[in-house]
């Protein structure tokens, strides 16, 4: 499913395409003949716990290094969990993600009206 919302939230660009795996990142990064891992953090703790994957990454294959990227300060709170449990409780979440995602979480936590 996520992989089917992020085709569909980035068919507008044409120099993207979304691929899913089931192997280890750095397995994946060399079957594509890549050898840079772009990751998000937001906050102290992503940063500790994507270092950790970085260096693991490392190690597992030595020509695969890890890029960390910020986001907008208006977006560094924003998390997958915080977007659902909105949702799920009626909040408005289009601010925060691509019209395909907001589609597919409003189908799976239909409207609470409450007299």
């Amino acid at each position: 499913k996520r992989i089917s919302l992020a085709k569909e939230s980035l068919s507008h660009l044409s120099n993207i395409e979304v691929v899913g795996f089931n192997v280890l990142l750095t397995h994946f990064a060399q079957e594509q003949d890549a050898n840079i891992i772009i990751r998000g953090i937001r906050s102290v703790t992503d940063f500790e716990y994507e270092f950790q994957l970085a260096y693991m990454n490392r190690k597992l294959s030595g020509n695969v290094e890890t890029v960390f990227l910020t986001p907008s300060e208006n977006l560094s709170y924003v998390s997958s969990s915080l977007i659902r449990e909105i949702a799920s409780l009626d909040g408005d979440i289009d601010p925060f993600v691509p019209t395909p995602v907001a589609q597919a979480l409003a189908s799976k936590f239909p409207k609470n009206h409450t007299s």
